[in-house]
């Protein structure tokens, strides 16, 4: 009876082994399939009108947007909350932003969410904090969150607002995709899934540099190049450097030239070169 056992319970395995394999390789295939997919033309028209950033595009980084763009549609799901409906408008709004930050990537990134919730408007938060034995509890109003490992929360308002300006550096869709990005690594801590384990050593070093002169700068009040929300902890400040990255480029270039070398090294686009 103990050898059948375990001989059921090695079969449950194998088989569990076999299916996670084969998901993998039918999950590769249609993103192979899809980023290979042409966009419609009435969804290009939407990225047209309404994402700033898309019209920088070089022709073949918009071909390459355009995979990307039909396969995030295919695995993301989209929630309204409070009313909002959900619409082509929508989702390739925030499709069209949210793929920038994959261009340069080959591996297949924002595997670790599924679910994007989407309020007409900035929509409230809980928010706890502790002091000594005291637990603080409060309410603010957000444009975006992200939940580790968990939905991605955007304000449809503040999606809209950010994506038809591409140049004042403020983009909630890049902000909230690049704590995703930021999550795919061990800890939330700033520092992303860096494409090889030697560039680790000199992106700590030049972030912590750089993170420690924006704080002086914000204190100074003589911060001129990146949103001084990014002074609340390394992981805005990430974040926010990556909304200035793809807005205010060459500005970055020119003021903060080895931060934007960082950036460029791990999203594997220069959009400096786009104007």
């Amino acid at each position: 009876m103990l050898l059948v056992y375990f001989a059921s319970i090695a079969a449950i395995i194998c088989t569990w082994l076999l299916w996670r394999k084969m998901r993998t390789i039918l999950r590769a295939r249609r993103r192979t399939r899809l980023l290979a997919q042409p966009l419609p033309t009435e969804w290009q028209a939407l990225l047209q009108r309404y994402v700033a950033l898309y019209l920088r595009l070089p022709g073949e980084l918009r071909e390459k947007l355009h995979g990307q763009i039909n396969y995030f549609l295919q695995d993301k799901h989209f929630v309204g909350r409070n009313g909002q409906q959900i619409d082509d408008k929508i989702r390739l709004t925030i499709a069209g932003n949210a793929c920038l930050l994959a261009l340069g990537h080959e591996r297949e990134i924002f595997t670790n969410f599924k679910t994007i919730l989407v309020y007409p408007e900035a929509f409230i938060a809980k928010q706890v904090s502790h002091d000594g034995s005291i637990v603080h509890h409060a309410k603010t109003a957000r444009a975006g969150e992200s939940w580790h490992r968990g939905p991605l929360v955007l304000s449809w308002q503040a999606v809209l607002q950010g994506s038809i300006d591409g140049y004042d550096g403020h983009n909630v869709v890049l902000h909230e995709f690049a704590h995703k990005l930021d999550e795919e690594n061990i800890t939330t801590n700033g520092t992303p899934l860096l494409r090889d384990s030697s560039h680790y050593a000199q992106w700590v070093e030049v972030l912590n540099k750089e993170y420690g002169e924006f704080l002086q700068r914000v204190e100074r009040r003589s911060n001129k190049v990146i949103d001084a929300y990014g002074a609340e902890s390394p992981p805005e400040f990430f974040a926010v450097a990556s909304e200035t990255f793809f807005e205010k480029p060459v500005l970055m270039q020119q003021r903060l030239p080895d931060l934007y070398e960082q950036l460029q090294r791990y999203y594997a686009v220069d959009p400096a070169s786009w104007h």
